[in-house]
């Protein structure tokens, strides 16, 4: 036991789960997936600790963090108001410092940009794995599904597709499928896309744009007007699928999904297409480690596999009656006992 550690860690019989994420200031408790987590967890008895990525350390072998105990608030959140949902066991108190590996388990929820301090985040979560911590989504596995790029994996589920930072490369893929959609590799939300359309006389702009004039290499897919009727998000937990996903229907004259883009989320029942994608995906995902996946969906196709940080359980919950967060609680502790 690290000499540092307080005894009361661990004691009294309920388990400690650590989440690393974003300030909590920064969280919004009327939707945040992860405050759902928190919530279902201590309605079973969990003791929840929180801090960001900025709070790791590792010394001799060690990864520590100084980490904050968080109580969630019985207070309602006033519609969209910030900061209202949990209070800290003791005004004023000071963090703690802990081994990651003296909790049972440490979530890992910050948000994209997957950027160079995320990566770094990732290799200090793999030598707490080292030294016992159980980590979750398994920080190799965050390394090793870049969430744009894992589609390439399964060919049989995606549009047409180019990887590539050059221009010229882009113009022919166009040249064959028409209006095509260009992102970068490490965006979320829907921030830094692209629709360019046949004869656009922006597209050499918007290339150049995209690409950094061809130093950032971009992904290019065939447009799909499906998006009209949503960007399907299909949630995989413990290898299996939730039967229920957010169809993410754009705002008008808007061709992304995406809530943070001003879209609107529509739960329903899977197609037997998103089943049949998420039936072959789910197991494999699993095997290597991820706990929790977003898949995208749009129409017919697979456009993206989410690890980092999957959402969309408060709308899913609150629009069908299924418990998600309960279902990867339930995910969690069945990973805790093996």
């Amino acid at each position: 036991m690290p000499a540092d550690r307080p005894a009361r860690l661990g004691g009294g019989g309920c388990r400690e789960i650590l989440f690393i994420l974003d300030p909590l200031d920064e969280l919004k408790p009327w939707k945040d997936s992860s405050i759902a987590m928190m919530r279902a967890l201590a309605q079973r008895g969990y003791r929840l600790w929180a801090c960001t990525p900025q709070d790791l350390h590792w010394h001799a072998g060690i990864v520590g963090a100084l980490v904050r105990e968080l109580r969630l608030s019985d207070k309602p959140v006033a519609g969209h108001t910030l900061g209202t949902w949990y209070e800290a066991p003791t005004s004023g108190a000071p963090a703690e410092r802990h081994g990651l590996q003296d909790f049972d388990a440490v979530l890992m929820r910050k948000d994209p940009p997957f950027d160079s301090e995320y990566l770094h985040t990732t290799h200090l979560l793999s030598a707490a794995q080292r030294a016992g911590a159980r980590v979750f989504n398994d920080p190799a596995a965050l390394r090793n599904h870049n969430e744009k790029l894992a589609i390439t994996e399964f060919l049989q589920f995606i549009a047409p597709t180019l990887v590539t930072s050059n221009a010229q490369e882009i113009l022919l893929f166009q040249s064959h499928h028409g209006e095509i959609v260009v992102k970068p590799l490490d965006g979320m939300g829907g921030s830094g896309i692209f629709r360019v359309r046949p004869g656009d006389p922006n597209t050499n702009v918007i290339l150049e744009t995209a690409t950094l004039d061809g130093s950032r290499t971009v992904m290019a897919q065939k447009f799909l007007p499906q998006i009209a009727q949503g960007d399907k998000r299909v949630l995989l937990i413990g290898g299996k699928a939730v039967p229920f996903c957010l169809a993410r229907i754009p705002k008008e004259g808007e061709s992304r999904g995406n809530l943070a883009a001003g879209g609107t989320g529509r739960a329903q029942e899977l197609s037997p297409r998103d089943r049949e994608i998420a039936e072959a995906l789910a197991p494999v995902l699993f095997e290597r480690g991820l706990l929790l996946v977003g898949l995208d969906v749009i129409g017919e196709c697979l456009t993206e596999i989410n690890v980092t940080s999957p959402t969309c359980f408060v709308e899913i919950q609150e629009q069908t009656g299924f418990d998600v967060a309960a279902a990867f609680v339930d995910a969690l502790e069945q990973r805790l006992e093996n």
